[in-house]
Order: structure tokens, then C-alpha cells, then sequence
């Protein structure tokens, strides 16, 4: 059905004579620019368009298509680089060079390509909706499970061949006339079905030694890194996509600045992948919409990147999807509700920006997929959070901590000091930590939770001592408590600092981190124990084997190297 624009108004643009349902896709202008139906009034109809609308005007044609803004689905979209409503970048730039027209239409996947499928499925044989009935190897290093559509009722395969196929051939049949694809295609604004989600008690091994002692996350946990302007954020989430163990990683960079993204898009698929020693982007998707963009496309790349990672979950796969920011998301929602002359909220923000967040990071989550073969799978989502000034207490931080159970907070002034992560160790936390005990305990040491909980009640005492040193200096303080300051320093620079750009250290796993706490914490026991049975605080202090365990950091035979220093901090101890 064709109507016309009657008004417009920035991205917001107001048609009459179509008959059009909320969320449907339309075409606008005699471009036929991307847009979605986002108001329904009477005879108008209001659509957020995703592209620049600078030259449109009245009476130009818009076209109903019937169906959503949706993704496609399926082999050959790892190692691709799409813009926020899943158009290849690399596609657009043959077609038109550095600068994307308006009005382009490009498909989410290669149409042409041919992949050799191979069934694990039989004639004769039931599947029902979910269920994985060929695989494809896409990458080097992961397999495309191809999996029947969501939806589609239980029925026999009639038939089903092996052999070389683009991803719009039939490559098999249902006893019901259904025919299958490699091909699925799924609306963005809806998350795709499971059978279960399960409970968060197995981590998300980041390689971040603050991340996964102090403040861990779970395999479909939820985590937000709010910070202000040069605190590290796009760099904790770069770390986190480079080392954290989940199987696919999609990153999505939501109205980030155009020299940030391009430092990811041209440092991603020069990365190794640790794993396999291939590069990384063969298991990455990067979706890449930057601040100059339309505000209205902004928004859709969020949905774009969830619902990429929930295909891949479906797979059985353990996915990692960064959005950085989510700041920039609710401002484009900012912009668009004030076209709409919507009441504003706290802010100016949209009154439903908590229920849009909310429905977000509710579609992260560890489940059982529908095909309960793969037994599970996992949407893990980090967002990144750009408060003005550093204001956590502004809407978009205080609704993202309504629904997310990991803080990791970035602190300006330790990032000024040059500690890196910057995170503040007393105003993080994560609540996640109980329901990961058991896993640490038995999979990295016994003494894991301990530690942790040592670790975390020197840092605190240190900050409260501190606060008296500022006034009267150390030396005025009790010789216990100027131990307890000395440990702290050694936990702060040693254990929680780390190097992303130094080849060793811009890693640590768990056993290493454990090793490095409880070197640390020998020697604190080493020094109370010498202080109480009468040996002098200066001896204690000057003892020079604790500075090597700074070293250990940057080392590979970390498991040696602490072994011999806790031998030799004994023997010092013992000297004096």
C-alpha cells in the first residue's frame, strides 16, 4: 500500500493513506529510505526513518512492506563488519566507495556464496521448531549449525541432500510442504524462543584479574561499566572481547565516536585469537554505527546485535555481545520521543527508558535451546555506560543497575593515576559471586573464596587508613595497621593492575590469579606474625623478595616463579 508524507521532522517523518501495523517496515521518500511505524493515530502514521532525511518533503510516496525490521540469519555472518540495521560495510563500500548513500539496500548475508552442507538429519526422521539438521563450516574455527525455524510445527523431512548451496536454496523438505533454508529471518524487537534458562553458576572467564576475582560474571549474566569521558571503557570491553572465554563474540558500537570505532575495525581482525591461534574476527560479528549515523539506526543496532547473539546461543554456543554504549542508545531515544512530543521523563529521557532497558538486558541469559541435544547455550551482555560528567546517579545508570547484578565502576582519578582497569575496587560489586563459589572452588582452588573475601577486607581497611594518613601520616599510625597499608599497596599495583598492552600480563588465568592473592597474603601473614612476636616493622618492611612478586605478572612460568618466592620470603622471614 502507498500513502504520502504529510509531515516531518528530523528522523520522524508522518505519512497518511497507508494501512500499516506498529513495528512495520516502510519506505520513505522517492529514495525509499528505511523507516519503522512507531505511532498509529487515526489516519497518521508516524515512522522513525533509519537513514538521513535532509531533502525529503510532503506528498512523497511511502510504501508498506508488510513485515518488521528483521535480521537474516545464518552462514557467513562471522568475520562481517554491519552498520546498525545489518547492512555489510565491506558491501556498501564496493558499491559506493567511503560515504553510504541513502536509500541502499543490501542483504545481511551473501546470497551468492555456496557452502557445503552436510546433514545430520534423515529421511524419515521427526523434527519439530529449533531442532539442528545440517551443519556448515563456516570458519576455521566454528561450525553453523543450521537449525529449523522457530515456529514451525513438528513433521517429517520428505527429503534432504548434502552438497554445495547459497544460503537461499532448499536444501530439504518437510512431509507439510515446508520448506527448509539455510536462511532464517527473524524481527529484532522480539527474542527468540528457548526451552528453559538456567541458573547463573558458571562463570565468565574474562582473563581480567579484578573481573574474575573480585567482581565476577556468569556464563548469560548481565554486567554494566558506567564511567565518564577517557576513564577505559571501550578498552575494559575490548580486553573483555579479545580474552573472556565465550565461544562467539558480537560487538556492537552504539553511537560511539568515529575514531574509537575505527581503532576496533581496524585492530579486530588483526587480533590472534588465543584459543586457536586463528585471527579472531573468524568467530566475531562487529556491528559498527558511530555518533555521525542516524540517531533512529542507533537504536535499532542494539536489537540488531541481541538478536544475532540469541541465534548463535540457539546453536549451543556460548556468546559474548559488548554494546558500547548504552548511553548513546537512550539518547537516540531521547531525540526520537521528542519528535513525537511524548512526556518527557527524569531528564528529558522517555518515561518507558527503564522497561526499554530492562527488555534488553532481559534477553541475555543461559538456557536450554529447543534443540535440548546442544544442552545449552548463553547470552552474556557487557554494556558500557557514558554518564555526563561522571554522574552515576543520572537516569540511564540508575535503570541500567535496576536490571543488571554486575557494577563494574570505571574511576577517572585511578585512570589519571595510570591504574588500569580503572575500576573502583569499594564502589563495584557483583552479585554474582555467591552462586560462583562452588564453581571456583572446585575448578581453581579450594581457597578461591578465602582469598577473595581477604583481598576485598584489606583493600577496605586500607581506604579507611588512608583517610587518617591524609591528616596525620603513616607514621603516626599503629605498626599493625602500617602493614595492613603496605599489603594494600601491594594488592593495588600487583594483583589488581594489569597491562593490556603487555603480551603476558593483558591475561591471567584464574590459577595465576589465585597464586598471585596468596603469595601476597603469605606475606601479610609472614608480617603480622614477625610483628607480633617482637621483630622491628622496619626489617619487615625492608624485606626484598616481595617486590618480585610485581614481576611474576609479566612472566609465563608464573606456578615456579611464586613457588620460590614464597620459599624465599620465608627464609627472610626467618633472618630476621
Amino acid at each position: 500500500m502507498q500513502g504520502k508524507i504529510y509531515r516531518i521532522a528530523g528522523p520522524v517523518a508522518v505519512a497518511i493513506g497507508i494501512a500499516a501495523e506498529m513495528f512495520e517496515l516502510v519506505r520513505v521518500g522517492k529514495e525509499n529510505l528505511m523507516g519503522e511505524v512507531i505511532k498509529i493515530d487515526g489516519k497518521f502514521t508516524t515512522i522513525q526513518v533509519y537513514e538521513d532525511t535532509s531533502g525529503l518533503r510532503p506528498g512523497e510516496p511511502v510504501t508498506t512492506t508488510g513485515k518488521p525490521l528483521t535480521v537474516d540469519l545464518g552462514p557467513g555472518m562471522l568475520k562481517n563488519i554491519y552498520d546498525g540495521i545489518q547492512r555489510p560495510l565491506e558491501y556498501l563500500q564496493k558499491q559506493m566507495g567511503d560515504y553510504i548513500l541513502r536509500g541502499v539496500d543490501a542483504p545481511g548475508i551473501d546470497e551468492k556464496k555456496k557452502w557445503d552442507f552436510k546433514p545430520t538429519v534423515k529421511k524419515g526422521q521427526k523434527v519439530t521448531a529449533g531442532q539442528v539438521i545440517g551443519e556448515v563450516k563456516e570458519t576455521e574455527t566454528i561450525i553453523h549449525r543450521i537449525m529449523v525455524p522457530p515456529g514451525t510445527k513438528e513433521s517429517t523431512i520428505k527429503d534432504i541432500k548434502s552438497g554445495k548451496y547459497t544460503v537461499s536454496d532448499v536444501i530439504g523438505k518437510l512431509e507439510d510442504g515446508t520448506e527448509l533454508r539455510m536462511k532464517q529471518v527473524w524481527p529484532v524487537k522480539f527474542a527468540r524462543p528457548s526451552k528453559k534458562k538456567l541458573a547463573p553458576d558458571i562463570p565468565l572467564i574474562t582473563g581480567q584479574r579484578i573481573f574474575d576475582a573480585l567482581f565476577p560474571i556468569s556464563k548469560g549474566g548481565v554486567a554494566a561499566i558506567p564511567g565518564p569521558f577517557g576513564a577505559g571503557k571501550t578498552v575494559s570491553q575490548q580486553q573483555l572481547a579479545k580474552w573472556c572465554d565465550a565461544e562467539i563474540i558480537v560487538y556492537v558500537g552504539c553511537g560511539e565516536r568515529g575514531n574509537e570505532m575505527t581503532e576496533v575495525l581496524t585492530e579486530f581482525p588483526h587480533l590472534t585469537d588465543p584459543k586457536s591461534g586463528k585471527p579472531l574476527m573468524e568467530r566475531t560479528v562487529l556491528i559498527a554505527n558511530t555518533s555521525n549515523m542516524p540517531v533512529a539506526a542507533r537504536e535499532a543496532s542494539i536489537y540488531t546485535g541481541v538478536t544475532i547473539a540469541e541465534y548463535f546461543r540457539d546453536m549451543g554456543y556460548s556468546v559474548a555481545m559488548m554494546a558500547d554504549s548504552t548511553s548513546r542508545w537512550a539518547e537516540a531515544m531521547r531525540e526520537i520521543s521528542s519528535r513525537l512530543e511524548e512526556m518527557p521523563g527524569e531528564e528529558g529521557y522517555p518515561a518507558y527508558l527503564s522497561t526499554r532497558l530492562a527488555q534488553f538486558y532481559e534477553r541475555a541469559g543461559r538456557v536450554v535451546p529447543l534443540d535440548e541435544s546442544m544442552k545449552e547455550g548463553s547470552v552474556t551482555v557487557i554494556g558500557a555506560v557514558s554518564p555526563p560528567g561522571g554522574d552515576f546517579s543520572e537516569p540511564v545508570t540508575q535503570n541500567t543497575l535496576r536490571v543488571t547484578k554486575v557494577f563494574w565502576a570505571l574511576d577517572a582519578k585511578l585512570a589519571q593515576r595510570r591504574h588500569f582497569p580503572s575500576i573502583n575496587w569499594l564502589s563495584s560489586y557483583s552479585l554474582y559471586s555467591s552462586p560462583l563459589e562452588p564453581w571456583y572452588n572446585k575448578n581453581v582452588g579450594e581457597n578461591w573464596v578465602k582469598m577473595i573475601k581477604r583481598i576485598k577486607s584489606i583493600l577496605q581497611e586500607e581506604d579507611k587508613l588512608m583517610e587518617i594518613v591524609q591528616l596525620v601520616g603513616s607514621d603516626a599510625l599503629p605498626e599493625k595497621e602500617q602493614i595492613t597499608l603496605e599489603v594494600g599497596r601491594m594488592l593495588r599495583e600487583y594483583f589488581l593492575q594489569q597491562n593490556a598492552f603487555h603480551d603476558v600480563d593483558t591475561y591471567s588465568e584464574p590459577k595465576k590469579t589465585l597464586m598471585m592473592g596468596e603469595t601476597i597474603l603469605h606475606y601479610a601473614d609472614k608480617a603480622y606474625d614477625a610483628l607480633s612476636n617482637g621483630k622491628k616493622l622496619v626489617k619487615i618492611l625492608d624485606i626484598k623478595t616481595r617486590d618480585k612478586i610485581g614481576e611474576v605478572k609479566f612472566e609465563k612460568d608464573y606456578n615456579t616463579l611464586l613457588k620460590s618466592i614464597q620459599k624465599e620470603l620465608d627464609k627472610e622471614f626467618s633472618r630476621i
